[in-house]
């Protein structure tokens, strides 16, 4: 072959392949538990079930209308309604994606230039680098400092520039489970107000809060017409593989985003949309309380096991992740001690370097899940004990 036929495009040579999806790969092939990767072990509610079941037999089973089916997206406009005071119309602000993944790719690459900046907070997800990249534009990482992983108003307005278009925001966060409390919030809107900055919040985990409940940034004075949120149902409803995410926003960004949604991947499944709003409409306040609460119950049962191994971690304020620090247990690197874990110990969590723009940030952390039932929990409890007397 040809130098010419060998060569790949400039943009992808930053990127990496996902780390998460690897250590579930490696988990695998060692027979670990999977604590890597963020979806859950148990089943996804039986309304849900049998309203997925019955639409594929009522045969929606063609392409829904691109930008979602009305039924989903009238059930996601009266949520918000009911749930955030926020009115979101429906026909023309509101767009259904395949997950939240693709979601935040046809934002960026609709509403972002090449050559301009994106602010994101770190640590982050994987996903808002390259998606920023692949818009042709400059991530910009800003350094959350542990434990605490605060936004402070003057480091944030520090590295804002012309170029700056948009900041990223994520609470409740992956993978800290910090949640930005109000006087952060404010100091995000105030200065995308000033600078007119747009904010895209990832509030994919919205539901799942333990000590305080879900502030939406498009709510805050001023912020409703600059704010693009980034949800789905496939952490509220434990079903990941379903690919049902969603984006609100005002309607002259909406239709940039829709455009691109379409020429990405057309449509999420129809019969899986129309179980989801089965979910919106059907699934009362009772069943985010119940998962909170068992959400809580899994949490205590991994940060036991983590800081009875020696991990040091910060209880989580929301979503399902502990960064937990493994200094006090090796001098390895992140990503051998990770592997090494996995393969030695049977739990497979994901090295924290992947959640950083440079290794050495996350090279004594690691990111474990407790998305997973009790018993698989507790098994793994009992596998990271013995790793830790194992030494």
């Amino acid at each position: 072959m040809t130098d010419r036929l060998l060569r790949t495009a400039t943009r992808t040579h930053s990127f990496s392949e996902s780390v998460i999806r690897e250590m579930t790969r490696v988990a695998r092939e060692h027979d670990a538990i999977n604590l890597a990767q963020g979806f859950p072990d148990f089943p996804a509610p039986q309304l849900l079930k049998d309203a997925a079941c019955a639409a594929i037999q009522g045969d929606v089973n063609q392409y829904a209308i691109t930008w979602g089916t009305a039924n989903l997206r009238n059930a996601l406009s009266e949520k918000y309604a009911a749930m955030y005071d926020l009115e979101f119309d429906p026909e023309r602000e509101i767009t259904v994606t395949c997950g939240a993944t693709e979601a935040m790719a046809a934002v960026m690459l609709a509403t972002i230039d090449p050559g301009e900046e994106v602010i994101v907070f770190e640590p982050f997800y994987e996903n808002y680098g390259p998606d920023a990249v692949l818009s042709q534009a400059s991530p910009v990482f800003l350094p959350l400092e542990a434990p605490d992983y605060r936004v402070e108003r003057d480091r944030l307005e520090a590295v804002v520039t012309p170029k700056t278009r948009a900041i990223v925001v994520n609470t409740p966060n992956n993978p800290t489970g910090r949640v930005f409390d109000r006087d952060e919030l404010q100091a995000i809107a105030d200065i995308c107000r000033e600078y007119d900055i747009l904010a895209i919040t990832d509030e994919i985990y919205e539901h799942i809060y333990y000590e305080s409940e879900h502030l939406v940034l498009a709510g805050f004075e001023g912020m409703r017409d600059r704010t693009i949120t980034v949800s789905g149902l496939s952490k509220t409803f434990s079903v990941t593989g379903w690919r049902v995410g969603t984006v609100m926003a005002p309607p002259h960004l909406t239709d940039a985003i829709r455009k691109v949604h379409d020429f990405l991947t057309v449509g999420a499944p129809a019969p899986l949309q129309e179980a989801c709003a089965v979910g919106l409409r059907e699934l009362g306040q009772d069943y985010y309380t119940q998962m909170v609460e068992r959400y809580k119950e899994r949490r205590g049962v991994l940060l036991s096991a983590l800081q009875a191994a020696g991990f040091g971690c910060t209880t989580p304020q929301g979503a399902y992740y502990v960064l937990a620090d493994f200094s006090g247990m090796s001098d390895e690197d992140d990503t051998t001690f990770a592997k090494r874990l996995t393969s030695e110990g049977g739990v497979a969590p994901v090295p924290g370097s992947s959640f950083y723009s440079t290794p050495e940030g996350g090279r004594s952390v690691v990111r474990f899940v407790f998305c997973k039932r009790l018993e698989t929990l507790h098994a793994a409890a009992e596998r990271l004990r013995a790793f830790s007397v194992s030494g």
